[in-house]
């Protein structure tokens, strides 16, 4: 148990190295992870990003605010509810992601490059399980 522990940590401080080398300056970590989320949705409720990621409200805010004035994301009104704003990547958001996404195909590099066929299909596996599992304890914590 201690082992996998110790993998666990030591993936996240070479992941994060990963981001430290690739991220633009320009945005916060917050401001990243929130610009990746909205790649995968078409708009989300920043109440919804607020659970997905595990942040305050108050804290979502100034990030979105920042985002905004960067012109990397937009809002409007929700049609269900006026009063709550739909946010959305701009086409310049997009090209950041698209940017840092291009330098992070280094991992696939290397994992490409030391993974057999199978290992690659059983990681693939096993992260996505682990992944699922975080994600779920997360918004069941929200509830």
């Amino acid at each position: 148990m201690v082992q996998l522990e110790n993998v666990l940590k030591n993936l996240q401080c070479e992941l994060v190295a990963e981001r430290n080398r690739i991220n633009p300056q320009t945005i916060s970590w917050l401001q990243y992870d929130i610009l990746t989320l909205l790649d995968s949705e078409s708009e989300i409720l920043p109440s919804k990003i607020c659970i997905l990621l595990g942040i305050s409200r108050t804290k979502l805010s100034k990030a979105l605010k920042e985002l905004k004035l960067m012109n990397y994301i937009q809002q409007k009104p929700s049609n269900k509810d006026g009063r709550e704003l739909l946010t959305f990547l701009t086409k310049d958001g997009r090209n950041l992601l698209s940017e840092i996404d291009h330098g992070h195909s280094h991992l696939f590099k290397v994992a490409n490059s030391v993974f057999k066929a199978e290992e690659k299909e059983q990681f693939n596996n096993l992260a996505e399980k682990y992944l699922n599992a975080l994600k779920l304890e997360r918004l069941k914590n929200h509830e």
